[in-house]
């Protein structure tokens, strides 16, 4: 193993034979951590986002404005009331969890008969 000497800010040079037979150029990426009393540095591969799509190139314009408009009723059910919570514990989820269903079942009692 060849020997690497620290230089000033922590630099260190790698020697071109390890470098090549890792296949690290200029530029690329490593990651360096600790493993009981060694230092580890090992490649990694790094994506740049930008060149991926995302979801606006996903969709068409239209079905970007359905998807707009169904964000926009779940927010109005938001704002109506429709959720409910939040609540301090995993007891009082429970209470309004059988409030609601005897409401539920209140409403489904009032059917008128066929």
């Amino acid at each position: 193993m060849p020997l690497v000497k620290m230089q000033r800010k922590g630099q260190l040079t790698l020697p071109s034979q390890i470098r090549s037979r890792l296949g690290l150029t200029e530029g690329d990426f490593v990651e360096v951590k600790i493993q009981s009393a060694h230092i580890v540095v090992t490649p990694q591969v790094v994506i740049d986002r930008s060149k991926f799509p995302n979801v606006a190139d996903e969709y068409t314009l239209e079905q970007r404005r359905i998807i707009d408009a169904r964000l926009d009723e779940a927010d109005n059910d938001a704002t109506s009331g429709q959720l409910y919570g939040p609540f301090d514990t995993h007891k009082k989820f429970i209470a309004s969890l059988h409030r609601e269903s005897k409401k539920l079942r209140a409403k489904k009692g009032k059917r008128p008969a066929k």
